[in-house]
């Protein structure tokens, strides 16, 4: 299978590119529009400030290679500011900027006694997941972040016909997004490529999906 991990100055793309190449997956490194397009996953790693990952993001097109994709089914996972940017906004000293809007949300800083949330943490997945198959609830992962999705309300869908994400939540100081589970969609606020065995195990559940 054919994975990109989109390079847009932003994020640990070479971890990541060998994260991904342990299982298997020919990776490449690269922000070619066919190629991201094209490949049967796309990864899109993120570190740092919001707005910058934004910035990058669209100089590269990548709001609307993610976009691409997911209007044609092929998934895509985002990680740490990877996964914060597919929100609506996201809200940094003050100044408020707008994300890729693939759902709904407002990435804003933790409330905790210590920021950044920095280490190893447990996560709440609730049964119906894929990414956490096989694990049992005090698997561990690492995180490195100071802002993240604190509050997330969906609103029901009249029809019947839209399945929620799957949201799983993890607590520092308060409660937060730790990942998300949607069709084609997926994301992660901690590390996979930095979580050791349960990292591993995420990413071979993700890899899974392409197939």
């Amino acid at each position: 299978m054919r994975v990109v991990i989109l390079d847009y100055g932003s994020g640990n793309l070479r971890s990541a590119e060998r994260a991904v190449a342990r299982h298997g997956a020919d990776v490449t490194v690269t922000a070619d529009w066919d190629a991201a397009v094209e490949a049967d996953g796309l990864v899109v790693p993120g570190v740092g400030a919001f707005s910058a990952c934004m910035r990058g993001l669209r100089s590269v097109r990548g709001e609307q290679i993610i976009g691409r994709r997911l209007s044609g089914g092929r998934p895509v996972l985002g990680i740490c500011v990877g996964m914060q940017i597919l929100f609506g906004e996201g809200v940094e000293h003050g100044v408020t900027t707008e994300g890729c809007g693939e759902w709904p949300g407002t990435v804003e800083r933790l409330q905790a006694p210590v920021v950044p949330h920095m280490g190893w943490n447990t996560v709440a997945a609730p049964e119906d997941t894929v990414l956490f198959q096989g694990m049992d609830a005090g698997t561990r992962f690492y995180f490195v972040h100071s802002y993240g999705v604190r509050r997330w309300e969906l609103e029901p869908d009249p029809t019947g016909l839209i399945t929620p994400p799957t949201v799983t939540w993890a607590e520092h100081g308060d409660r937060f997004v730790a990942a998300v589970e949607n069709g084609p969609l997926c994301a992660t606020q901690f590390h996979p490529e930095k979580s050791g065995d349960a990292g591993a195990q995420l990413l071979k559940n993700w890899l899974a999906t392409l197939s």
